[in-house]
């Protein structure tokens, strides 16, 4: 239970980076409705998403999914992963 608690705390912490910076959740565990719908300059995916928990955001979003980009870009503390999109040529965005 307690790695489940910090795994959840993570995710948690995240929203408040959503909202405040450069670092959005871009776990692809924690989203649906998943289009792909361009590619950045330097040939990342670009997708359009909803998360599946209101909690992280209502509506629709713009982003990478963690998966598919660099180590070098992505937050993990051991839950769900975050991307630093200032080191990406995507911009996270709502749409």
């Amino acid at each position: 239970q307690a790695a489940k608690d910090d795994a959840w705390g993570g995710v948690i912490g995240g929203v408040g980076d959503i909202l405040g910076s450069a670092i959005g959740l871009s776990d692809r565990r924690l989203k649906k409705n998943i289009k792909l719908i361009g590619y950045s300059p330097s040939g990342l995916k670009i997708y359009a998403f909803e998360y599946i928990d209101k909690f992280f955001g209502n509506g629709t979003y713009q982003g990478v999914m963690s998966d598919e980009i660099s180590n070098d870009a992505i937050i993990n503390n051991g839950g769900y992963d975050k991307v630093d999109y200032s080191k990406l040529d995507v911009e996270f965005k709502k749409l």
